[in-house]
């Protein structure tokens, strides 16, 4: 076997479908967020304007984060020391799947490295507790859920994209006595489109199935403390369990889920992702509960991101970008090639000082290759200004179809 050969060929595989992945060298300039340095191709740092971060409202950066990440290092040290099992659980733990059950109407939380690792987890050790159980799955959940559906062993049934009808047959059809789960997201974060929460719900009772919510793109975003889109639309308690993560608009690191103390006591007990992982740094930690509590109290950032998302699609549609229509804070561009999306990418960056990472299969099917912009409360009209004149004079350079 001549292993090279083979590892070579997977990439070039990549290099010939338009799709091989280079990631930005780039340093954010605290405090002056979209602003930041790119390293890359050129002598010495480059200033940016970065428009696809998930620190969907710029707490990476807030005073109040960095205070409590400074305070927990020179308090309690850089590390966690381990495995909660081994290390105990640092105190700031404990505080933080406070807020979080809190957040979302819960009677516990538990706190994970990331939200991958949270739903592999969960989804994964839910399955194996429940013997016979069947997982309903929308087919645009994210890899981690579905990489945690697979792990558990169990039957799988894939409804289509948010169609209620799709999802009740199978419902119908499946075992009355069989254990079930439907798993679904809040928003969904290629296309910006928003789960009906209510009517999954209505059909989860229908059929005595239990619900599983990612609320990722939507936690610190949604609801009038930043519960998500569960908080916006009073849908928390009919949820079985909602996940999340730390690491968007909360501006930090980690994942989470949320539900009654017995859900989260079995996950504690059960899940290998949970019991054999290095607890989160106190560190992050303390950055992430001070987050937390400012976005409960504060809509000043949600109101800001929403407002700066309405005008960015406004004059992409103006302009004739071909931008898609969502019901959220998501901006998606719509180039339908591989190659070209990367090109646009490569020239906003290269000649406007504009980053935004090409999205392309398998993050989205293949043929809806999108730039997807995230604009926040920070990015100024001026901003968004300079970013559509730029895509329309690349449009027009590289014979793309502006609408008329």
């Amino acid at each position: 076997m001549d292993y090279n050969r083979v590892f070579t060929q997977a990439i070039d595989r990549l290099h010939a479908e338009g799709r091989y992945r280079v990631f930005i060298d780039i340093l954010r300039n605290k405090g002056m967020f979209p602003n930041a340095r790119c390293f890359a191709g050129h002598n010495g740092p480059k200033p940016v304007t970065v428009w696809c971060s998930n620190d969907y409202l710029a707490m990476g950066q807030h005073p109040k984060v960095i205070a409590a990440m400074e305070e927990a290092l020179h308090d309690v040290g850089a590390g966690s020391g381990g495995t909660r099992n081994i290390g105990g659980n640092t105190h700031y733990h404990v505080d933080l799947e406070a807020e979080l059950a809190d957040l979302h109407g819960k009677e516990g939380a538990l706190l994970f490295t990331s939200g991958y690792v949270s739903n592999e987890a969960t989804l994964s050790t839910l399955a194996k507790v429940l013997p016979g159980c069947i997982i309903f799955s929308d087919e645009l959940n994210h890899a981690s859920m579905i990489a945690g559906i697979r792990n558990s062993g169990c039957e799988k049934q894939v409804f289509r994209h948010n169609d209620l009808e799709h999802l009740e047959e199978l419902l119908a059809a499946a075992d009355p006595e069989a254990p079930k789960l439907i798993a679904f997201e809040s928003v969904y974060s290629m296309d910006g489109d928003v789960a009906p929460l209510h009517a999954i719900c209505d059909l989860a009772d229908k059929y005595n199935a239990l619900t599983y919510l990612d609320e990722v793109h939507a936690v610190g975003m949604y609801g009038p403390r930043g519960g998500g889109i569960s908080d916006r639309d009073e849908a928390a308690s009919r949820i079985t369990v909602i996940e999340g993560t730390l690491g968007k608009a909360f501006g930090v690191m980690g994942g989470y889920i949320a539900a009654d103390q017995m859900i989260i006591d079995v996950i504690r007990s059960y899940a290998p992702g949970f019991i054999f992982t290095t607890s989160l740094s106190p560190v992050l930690v303390a950055g992430a509960l001070a987050s937390v509590k400012h976005l409960k109290a504060s809509s000043e950032e949600r109101d800001g991101q929403q407002a700066a998302a309405a005008t960015l699609k406004r004059m992409f549609a103006e302009a004739g970008l071909p931008v898609m229509e969502t019901a959220t804070h998501i901006v998606p561009l719509m180039v339908g090639d591989p190659v070209k999306a990367k090109k646009v990418s490569d020239i906003l960056l290269a000649e406007y000082g504009v980053y935004v990472q090409p999205i392309n299969y398998p993050t989205v099917p293949r043929g809806t290759e999108r730039l997807r912009f995230t604009p926040g409360p920070a990015h100024d009209e001026a901003m968004m200004r300079e970013l559509t004149q730029a895509l329309v004079e690349i449009w027009s350079r590289m014979e793309m179809k502006l609408a008329a």
